[in-house]
């Protein structure tokens, strides 16, 4: 017998079991490099009543509408970038670049004449496009409730490659996929949008005002998708907004691209709001972190179907600990906080679990296995490959055009 042990309350397993996998892309979409869901979300306020809702570890999780909150420009308040439209419908917009800078100048996107690009039809998102925060609704209400901004590449961008200064920075715990996010950031910016300024923040937010910068292209991150953790290293903490804004002004970075959970995302907002109040052109885009899925709105969390497989060797080699042992009985411990996605699903996959009906007076033996760090630090497979790929050219394609305080996901 081998049971998987996680905190999963009974009343989440019904919603759990049947969540819809929509947003996994296919051929076309890759060809493209758009998902077919992809949306921009602003940091900082948590999606409203969704239908596929899951428990949250934290009521300022990063799984967020877009209100267009970022507070202050110049002492004066923005107005929330929400727009009713027919049908009942409401459209949650992203802050654009444009708010506290509206003279910009814009540049046609290099991507149009890339051949590799080119050639698809109707490649560039239209302003017009949105994405139904719902998939599923009555036929009363065909058309309504929320909307995100639709994620990919615009006809218009707000940045010439040749003055692009990106940064990637990595921040709390570690995750299937990140060195894949972190390699795919470089090498679309750099292949195309023709970027070459491109440095790695060493160390988490600490690493802002502590610690040298990494200085990355192509060649550097060839191969780090291979490897498990993130090469440039990450810490809990470390947050302080005035210094790491410093830095960011003093080295000239007009892109931060931050790839963290929920405490990683709140000093993310941070950090976007600081950039409003001085009025630099500067974008904040995000990419959430979480490798226990346990993210409302949106379908999936990359890093998750790399935990689920290798939960499932864990929960496989219990079973045979416990079959080839008289009265033996595997306890497999898997992470989740307060949502036990990875052990639900890892369980339904290996079809080995049984759980503890009444007490058996009677020894047993017993075999523990706790293979939580081996699961966060393996690299990730195809799938969270892929994905991961996906959700770092949203983020490209929506810094590039000027939104920022953001994060990109599929939903």
């Amino acid at each position: 017998m081998a049971a998987a042990v996680a905190p999963i309350p009974a009343h989440y397993l019904h919603a759990a079991v049947t969540l819809a996998s929509h947003g996994n892309a296919d051929s076309k979409s890759l060809v493209s490099n758009l998902p077919r869901r992809g949306a921009f979300l602003g940091f900082g306020v948590r999606g409203r009543g969704s239908s596929r809702a899951r428990p949250m570890h934290d009521v300022s999780n990063i799984q967020l509408r877009a209100a267009g909150k970022w507070g202050v420009v110049r002492s004066e308040l923005l107005n929330p970038k929400s727009e009713a439209g027919a049908c009942g419908s409401t459209f949650e917009d992203v802050p654009h670049i444009t708010d506290w800078l509206p003279d910009l100048e814009t540049f046609p996107n290099p991507l149009k004449f890339n051949p590799a690009y080119s050639a698809v039809k109707k490649y560039f998102v239209d302003d017009d496009d949105f994405v139904a925060k719902d998939i599923v609704v009555n036929m009363e209400n065909v058309g309504s409730g929320l909307h995100f901004r639709r994620a990919g590449p615009r006809d218009k961008i707000y940045f010439r490659a040749e003055e692009v200064k990106a940064c990637i920075v990595t921040c709390g715990g570690l995750c299937p996929g990140l060195n894949t996010v972190i390699r795919e950031i470089v090498c679309a910016l750099w292949y195309q949008y023709g970027v070459r300024e491109i440095y790695g923040i060493d160390g988490g937010y600490r690493g802002f005002y502590a610690r040298n910068t990494i200085t990355l292209n192509p060649k550097v991150v060839n191969d780090i998708h291979k490897r498990g953790g993130t090469i440039l290293g990450t810490s809990r903490g470390g947050h302080d907004t005035m210094k790491i804004v410093d830095s960011i002004e003093n080295r000239g970075i007009n892109q931060v691209y931050i790839i963290g959970g929920d405490g990683t995302h709140k000093g993310a907002e941070a950090i976007h709001e600081e950039i409003i109040k001085r009025g630099l052109k500067v974008v904040v885009a995000g990419i959430p972190k979480t490798i226990d899925n346990d993210i409302d709105i949106i379908d999936k969390s990359f890093g998750f179907d790399t935990a689920v497989e290798e939960a499932q060797r864990a929960i496989n080699a219990a079973h045979v600990e416990a079959e080839s042992t008289h009265n033996g009985v595997g306890v497999v411990k898997l992470m989740g906080r307060y949502s036990g996605y990875i052990a639900m699903y890892a369980t339904l996959a290996s079809r080995d679990v049984e759980h503890f009906l009444k007490v058996h007076k009677e020894s047993i033996t017993l075999k523990y296995i706790d293979p939580t760090y081996m699961i966060r630090a393996v690299p990730s497979i195809a799938s969270d490959n892929v994905y991961c790929t996906l959700l770092a050219h949203s983020a490209i394609h929506g810094a590039m055009a000027g939104f920022c305080g953001f994060t990109a996901e599929s939903c």
